[in-house]
Formats: structure tokens, sequence, C-alpha cells
């Protein structure tokens, strides 16, 4: 065993990631992932950032995760043509991930119309038209496409590691479980009882933050 080899075994290891999976399919959503880490105040190593600091998911460690464990890994992330952010996501997604891997779709925005209330504390750009007055909300999940996927590649794998926190991935992780199935969950923040409890291992974001994040500066308003 070489020493590439030694330090993908040691950290398998170390995340709880036994011979029992057999093969790994990782499928990231990327647009949950992406706002794991927003709010940190430390970095990997328990520092305290600075005021222009934060936290920024890498997607080339992402992907170098990944691929300690895994036999094929899928990316999803909705593109705006308009974000700079967005478009440089997406090519380093391809970079990394290879072009038929790093799955995209357009955002699309709808329009959510304020309360009294949600005015008043709205931080978005405020349009008008004859129901009153609205914001502009993104909207891009790819609830369906990972799951297709996930049943379409049911015969490459032996376990389904889920980037996400979503509840609505909770039929089918009951799907492949009945199709006997494990399932890793990854998961940042908040996630419901029901999807935690059919995962065969949870990891915390928290807990493989070194192996995913880099520090950036803020962008200036």
């Amino acid at each position: 065993m070489n020493l590439a080899d030694f330090q993908k075994e040691s950290k398998k290891a170390h995340l709880g990631i036994g011979q029992e999976f057999g093969c790994i399919l990782s499928l990231v959503d990327f647009g949950n992932v992406d706002y794991w880490y927003e709010k940190d105040c430390r970095d990997s190593d328990g520092n305290e950032l600075d005021s222009n600091q934060k936290l920024n998911v890498d997607i080339e460690k992402l992907f170098y995760f990944c691929n300690i464990f895994s036999v094929k890994s899928k990316f999803y992330y909705g593109i705006d043509q308009k974000r700079k952010k967005s478009i440089h996501i997406i090519r380093l997604a391809r970079d990394n991930f290879g072009k038929t891997n790093a799955i995209t779709k357009h955002i699309q925005y709808i329009r959510h119309y304020l309360s009294e209330l949600e005015e008043w504390i709205n931080t978005r750009s405020i349009t008008y038209d004859a129901q009153g007055k609205f914001v502009l909300l993104p909207k891009c999940n790819f609830d369906v496409e990972i799951c297709i996927d996930a049943i379409r590649l049911m015969d490459e794998y032996n376990t389904l590691c889920l980037f996400s926190s979503d509840a609505d991935f909770i039929s089918l992780f009951r799907f492949l479980k009945n199709k006997g199935k494990k399932i890793i969950l990854i998961k940042g923040g908040y996630a419901q009882t029901q999807l935690i409890q059919q995962a065969d291992l949870v990891i915390q974001a928290q807990d493989i933050k070194p192996d995913l994040t880099v520090i950036k500066q803020k962008s200036r308003q």
C-alpha cells in the first residue's frame, strides 16, 4: 500500500466508513452544501476568523474528499448567468468532477409578495406591480435529478452517500433501504429525525470542515 492509499484508508476509518459499505456513490447537492459554513466564525483549526474573512467550500477539496471513499461522484448546482460566482462554481465543478458528472440547470426567479412585516425586515430589492410589492426569490432544486440518478445507477453501488440535509429525500432513502442499499448522510445543521433514522452513518459537516473549506476574503458591499 502506497502513502496515498494509506492516507485514504486512514481517513475512511476516521469517518467510520468500513468495508461493509462496499461501493459508494456520492451525490452532492451543492446548493445545500454551499451554505454549511456560512455563519462560522472560526476556521478548521478553531482560530477566530477576522471580520473580513469567511469560510468557503472549496470545489477541488470537495472532490478530493468524495474521491477518498466513492467509486463515483456527481455534483448538482443551479447556474445564474448574471452571477459570476455561479458560473465560476460550475466551471470548477466540471474541471474536477467531470462535465458529465457536474449537473446544472438555470435558476428561475419567482415572485414573492411581501406582507407588512416581511417588507420591514426584507433585505432584497423590492419591485411593484398591480398586486403589490414583491421580491424575486431564486428557485432551483435538484431533488428529481438526484432521485433519478440514485435509482438509475443502483446496479453500480452498494451505498448512497448524500451531501444534503433536505427532508425531501426521506422517501428516496426508504426506497433504497428496501432495495438493500446502505445510506451515508453528510449533513450541515438541522435535519429531520426521519431522514437521520434512515441513514446507516451520519457525518456532521463540522467534523469535516478541514477537508472541505478554505478561508476567503468577504466581498465588499
